[in-house]
């Protein structure tokens, strides 16, 4: 490290011209990268499965999937629809 320091103090100039050409380069070759390396991805359709025992399904509605939805819309942008489960209501029985 001490010899770096050395030959920097010997020859200021070419220590000048490598920092120079460091700042050209540098934004020079980022401007110049492809923009596929970084490509836009578009995922259509996201799937969440909430399991949680011994919770009836109005109740799990209510509790979670109901929050968890607002909290989507919240921090997600561009949501064009979200759905879910709405709780079944309990069939009668008739007697036959």
């Amino acid at each position: 490290m001490l010899a770096l320091v050395r030959v920097a103090l010997a020859r200021p100039y070419t220590f000048v011209v490598l920092a120079l050409l460091i700042l050209i380069v540098g934004p020079l070759s980022a401007l110049r990268t492809p923009t596929d390396i970084f490509p836009e991805i578009r995922i259509p359709v996201i799937a969440v499965v909430w399991q949680y025992t011994g919770l009836p399904p109005d109740q799990m509605s209510g509790r979670v999937m109901l929050n968890f939805q607002r909290a989507l819309t919240t921090t997600v942008n561009d949501i064009e629809h979200i759905e879910g489960p709405t709780p079944r209501s309990r069939r009668s029985r008739r007697p036959c």
